[in-house]
């Protein structure tokens, strides 16, 4: 893909991102975007190696996020994962606690809060799709209303990018468009 010029690449498993990004150091201006669930033990690997994070969804994160971002490295920049619809098998903060976490996230140094990302329930019905994605929409109108400068909205993927990119998204996941449906290894014990 980076010979065709493409340049930002988005991963959620961190050892397999790791492992990418150390075989394309000699690429020098790819920029590289963690899109999966973030456990502590992983943000060093994460302030190290990447770009943009875009699920931070608890202070505790985007504190070990900016402690452990290195300091010859431009600020990190991160997304706040909002949980739009209450899930409770996702990750992301709670919309009433948002502005709460943002006031947080954005006082602290080597890290620059850009926006915000969601990823609701799967939806085939497209106004069912742009409402949903609007209200992120409006999370972030409010937000910036309040004195924020969020200019990134990452919401949508393949099935849904549609909807997303008219509700206004600057980034969209797309890889099953690119590279079909991932295949995960089977974990379960050999009977």
């Amino acid at each position: 893909m980076s010979t065709l010029g493409h340049r930002n690449f988005a991963e959620n498993k961190i050892q397999e991102a790791v492992n990418k990004i150390n075989q394309l150091t000699d690429i020098t201006d790819l920029c590289w975007h963690f899109i999966g669930s973030i456990q502590s033990n992983k943000c060093r690997d994460i302030a190290h190696h990447f770009d943009w994070v875009h699920s931070v969804d608890r202070i505790k994160i985007a504190r070990r996020l900016s402690e452990m971002r290195p300091l010859d490295r431009a600020p990190l920049n991160v997304l706040l994962q909002v949980n739009l619809q209450g899930e409770n098998t996702k990750s992301g903060v709670d919309p009433a606690t948002l502005e709460n976490l943002a006031r947080e996230v954005a006082g602290f140094p080597n890290i620059q809060l850009r926006g915000l990302m969601a990823i609701p329930e799967p939806e085939h019905a497209f106004d069912v799709q742009r409402q949903i994605f609007g209200a992120l929409r409006t999370m972030q109108s409010l937000l910036n209303k309040k004195g924020f400068d969020l200019d990134v909205l990452s919401m949508g993927m393949t099935g849904d990018m549609r909807a997303a990119i008219a509700e206004g998204a600057t980034h969209v996941r797309v890889g099953t468009a690119i590279f079909g449906p991932r295949a995960y290894p089977d974990t379960s014990p050999a009977r």
